[in-house]
């Protein structure tokens, strides 16, 4: 039987949406293919119809995740700039919620150190993601004395997923919050220390 192509597209959509939820749930190393095809209602054998491997679903998964995040990031903040749009960027994403929904919070802290170790494709998505995201940030977040817009873009998108990996890998101590936090006052503070007076 054969089927129409957008019978594939809809396919292949549910085969990604559950592999984005179990990577956030359980990581690359916990998500088998088995496990993705029955969260998806599919059969194994169906999987290399639409994937080549395991490494090219997470390759495709994270670029479907920086797809879908970017109305959920910036949805309602197009007119915003500045320390504006940055208060409300940052706080949007570095919270309680985003760090203890393993659901449908975002999947970058839980398969960020298999990117280290994956595929050139897999880690070519996670650099157009990033990029993507960090050239949204410089064109409504200026640069500062000493530091250009893309240094500050980048800089913030790495304080940002590595406050949340380490605000989940500290989830059920007090440490959790204070990272967020942290990472939240250094942020919207332009990102640099205070100067120490000299006495």
């Amino acid at each position: 039987m054969r089927y129409a192509p957008e019978h594939k597209q809809v396919t292949r959509a549910r085969i990604l949406a559950a592999a984005e939820t179990l990577f956030r749930k359980e990581g690359f190393a916990g998500a088998s293919v088995e496990r993705v095809m029955r969260a998806a209602g599919m059969t194994v054998g169906g999987f290399y119809a639409h994937f080549a491997s395991k490494d090219s679903l997470l390759a495709e998964a994270v670029r479907a995740f920086f797809q879908h995040q970017h109305s959920r990031w910036l949805g309602g903040l197009e007119e915003l700039r500045g320390a504006e749009f940055l208060n409300h960027f940052v706080r949007r994403y570095l919270n309680q919620n985003i760090r203890d929904n393993m659901e449908t919070g975002c999947i970058m802290p839980s398969v960020l150190s298999d990117l280290t170790r994956a595929t050139p494709e897999a880690r070519e998505a996670l650099a157009e993601g990033v990029e993507g995201l960090a050239a949204v940030l410089r064109a409504r977040v200026p640069g500062e004395e000493g530091v250009t817009g893309r240094q500050r873009a980048l800089a913030t998108v790495a304080l940002l997923f590595g406050a949340m990996t380490l605000a989940r890998a500290t989830k059920s101590l007090p440490l959790s919050d204070e990272l967020l936090e942290a990472a939240r006052a250094s942020l919207l503070a332009g990102g640099h220390p205070p100067t120490r007076k000299r006495h």
